[in-house]
This record gives structure tokens, sequence and C-alpha cells, in this order.
């Protein structure tokens, strides 16, 4: 009941039916306590639980490694490394073991249902025949969709679908949950450059994983950043390394590839790095055999991810020459034409940087344009870097491969990295001469 004093108009009504109303005698007051409009309002109010009263429990986990941890069950964890280091191909590893009841920890002897979130793979050409090379039951694997009410299928959106997730991992006693990448489910609305923006999908995700004790397994690229600890290059938000409970990191050289647990937040930090190699496998089809790879660990490492970084030297030539061959795929696959905003957000999800995009638009020759009236922005390509290329190459294990595009013309304008992007179309200004000018528009600055 709200305080008024005796003989007022309003001296015996709920709160609820006088927010924003004061007596005159409260006035100075009411609106500090009790604000509104007049509307119904829910009040917050705090609730204490007393550390006696909650029981102390042991970490289960969900993956060990002889008598230490790596994974906590009902846990979010992260996989991250740059493209064809292999960390798709543990997340099937895990998979696989999980569906046989043969991941060392608390789900062995109990085979127990996964479910896929693939964005990125083809399920018939590279998720299934990866699926069979590790061993996995592939009645015990889902694929995870999204429908609307006119039975189309639509992208997994979070935090908008983490009701029907956790639902789903309910009712089918679901213990592996693997994203790849989980950059690609992220809500439109989510800025992924911003950590508290991309924490309102990962937070609610985290507590998913705890509620239903189903282990999700995120996959993620590396960012273009440098720096001594691999985990801060992963993705474009620190985030991504914050929230979950264990990350792993992956990379490769010319001696082998190795897996570095960077964080392990429930147990021991200084577990070994281990080696693995992705080992060619012939497998069954309708059409005859072919080959698909498949993640093998091979024992300890000696070298961290860290150290294969920090080794590997040119990291800026390399990364401009990786984000040139990623947009000439991207471009060509879309027939020579692409939407500027949409390649853009597809980068950002395998990890390329907007300056590094910038810079391999201007490398690769792609020259943007007006579709029409009132449309968008459109990239296309150079009739030089498309010819012979009629739709993207199918990668059936994560090796490198050979380079299909010939060597980029070197007539391009030189970039200035430190001018700004051009207003009209996004396009980094270069530099002719003593002035500063679009590439598109030839504005002087």
């Amino acid at each position: 009941m709200t305080n008024h004093r005796p003989g007022c108009e309003l001296a015996g009504l709920t709160y609820f039916e006088t927010a924003g109303m004061t007596c005159r005698c409260e006035r100075s007051h009411v609106p500090e306590v009790f604000p509104g409009n007049g509307e119904q309002i829910t009040l917050r109010r705090a609730r204490i639980t007393w550390a006696v009263d909650i029981e102390p429990r042991r970490v289960v986990w969900a993956w060990k490694d002889g008598d230490h941890g790596r994974i906590p069950a009902g846990s979010l964890s992260i996989a991250a490394g740059r493209e064809g280091t292999g960390k798709s191909s543990f997340g099937l590893w895990e998979a696989a073991h999980v569906t046989r009841g043969t991941l060392p920890g608390s789900l062995y002897g109990q085979p127990a249902r996964v479910l896929y979130v693939a964005v990125e793979d083809s399920w018939q050409y590279t998720v299934v025949p990866r699926l069979v090379a590790a061993g996995a039951d592939l009645e015990m694997v889902g694929r995870f969709d999204v429908v609307n009410h006119e039975d189309d299928e639509i992208s997994l959106s979070l935090p908008h679908d983490n009701d029907l997730l956790e639902q789903t991992i309910t009712d089918y006693g679901v213990k592996l949950v693997l994203i790849d990448p989980i950059m690609s489910v992220l809500g439109d609305s989510i800025n992924a450059s911003r950590s508290r923006e991309v924490r309102r999908a990962l937070d609610p995700l985290a507590k998913i994983a705890d509620r239903t004790g189903c282990l999700i397994q995120g996959i993620a690229h590396f960012n273009k950043a440098s720096g001594g600890d691999p985990s801060s290059r992963i993705q474009e938000s620190s985030a991504f390394k914050d929230v979950p409970r264990s990350v792993f990191v992956f990379a490769k050289d010319d001696d082998g590839r190795v897996m570095t647990q960077s964080k392990n937040s429930l147990g021991r930090d200084d577990l070994p790095s281990l080696a693995y190699t992705i080992e060619e496998t012939l497998i069954s089809t309708k059409e005859g055999t072919t080959t698909t790879g498949r993640f093998v660990f091979t024992g300890e490492s000696d070298r961290s991810v860290s150290d294969l970084l920090r080794d590997a030297g040119g990291d800026d030539q390399t990364e401009r020459d990786e984000a040139v061959e990623w947009l000439v795929d991207y471009i060509s696959s879309n027939g020579g034409t692409a939407n500027a905003g949409e390649a853009i957000k597809a980068a950002a999800g395998v990890g390329i940087a907007k300056t590094t995009l910038t810079r391999a638009r201007a490398k690769a020759k792609v020259r943007s344009e007006k579709s029409g009236m009132h449309g968008g922005w459109v990239w296309i390509l150079a009739e030089s870097m498309s010819h012979g290329v009629t739709e993207p190459p199918r990668r059936i294990h994560e090796e490198p491969e050979e380079s299909i595009f010939p060597n980029v013309d070197s007539s391009v304008p030189s970039v200035d990295s430190s001018a700004p992007d051009c207003t009209e179309c996004d396009h980094l200004r270069e530099r002719y001469g003593d002035h500063m000018r679009c590439w598109q528009h030839q504005e002087a600055s």
C-alpha cells in the first residue's frame, strides 16, 4: 500500500493503482521510489541465498585426459583456429565418441545423442563422410534445423531460438551440441565485435548447457590479431574466450599439428598440448569410394599453439593472401557478383577483419557498384580472376589446397591503410599523387 496522509483521495489504493501519481505531502519523494507513468510495473527485488544452504558438488568432466579433466559436463566450450587446422574435425571426433560411449569421462559407457548445427559444410559431401570416418553411430547424430510455420528452413538465431534449442536437448536426451561455426548463429541484432552484445547470446547458451547437463561445443575462427595469447585471436570479441569454461586452440606448420588448451576454468590450466593429424580415409558411398579426413591424436606435444603462431612470421602478407583467395572464391560462387553487406558478414564469420578484407578487395580488383536506383552495393569480380571458376571447391578434408587463381596484376592503385573509408561505397580511399580519393567515385578529399 502507498503511504498517504489520512483524508487524501488516494489513501487506501495499492501502488499499482497510483503509480506515477503523488500525494501533495509526498510529492518530492514518491517519484524517486516509485517511478512510472500510471502503468502497472513489476518491481525488482533482491533475493539472497546463504552459502550454507548451497550444497557443494564435485566437478563432472565430460572429457578426461588421464586423471585430469579437460571439458566439464554441462558447459560451453570453444574450439578455435585458422581455416584448415582441423578444429571442425575435432568436433566430429568428440561426436563420434559420444555416440559410441567411448569418450573418456562422465559419458564413458553411455552412448548418447548428438545434435550438429553445420552452417558452412555440406552434410552429404563433408559432414556425413567425416562422421563415418570417425566411427560415429549415425543413428545418434541429428542435423539441427529451424523451420518456420510454412516448413521453410531458416537459420538458427541466438538468443532468439534459445528456448527451442533447450527444449530439443531435453526432449531427445542430447549430451553434445556442435555449432560450426558459432559466429554464424548470432542474431542479426548482435554486433559480433562488441563483447556485451555477444554475451547476450553466449551467456544464455552457457546456462542452457548448465541446466541440461549437455556439453555445447562451439567452433570458431581466429581473427587477424597478433599477440602471445592465442585465445585473444578468437573471432572479434573477447566474449568468445571469457564465457566458455574451456577453450581449445589449433594450429599447424610444416612439422605437424598442435592443439593447446588455453582455458580450463574448473581444472588445471597447465595440461600438455596434444599433437594430432588428419588422416586421409577411404569410405564407401553408393557411387563408389571417396576420401575424407579423420582426426587422430598422436600423443603429447612439446610445442604449443603459441609457439607455432610466434614462429610463423609474415602474418600480415599471409592473412591478406588468404583473404584474397577467400573473397575470389566467395564472389565466384555467387556468379561473379555478391551483395557487399552479405560478403562483409560472411568474411567476419570466418575471421577476416574488415581492414584485411578491404585490402583484399583492392588486390583482387573487386569493384563496387550500386545495384539499381534503390538497390544496395554489390561487389563484382574482375574477369581475369573469375576465369574458369564456376562453383566453390568442395573440401572433403581440411588439408591446405593450392590456389587455383592466377597471380594478381600489380597495377591496382596502392592502398593507404591510414586513409578513411569512402562514405559512398565503403571502399578504402586510395592515394593518387597528393590527393586521397575513392577508387569508385574519384572524389577529392
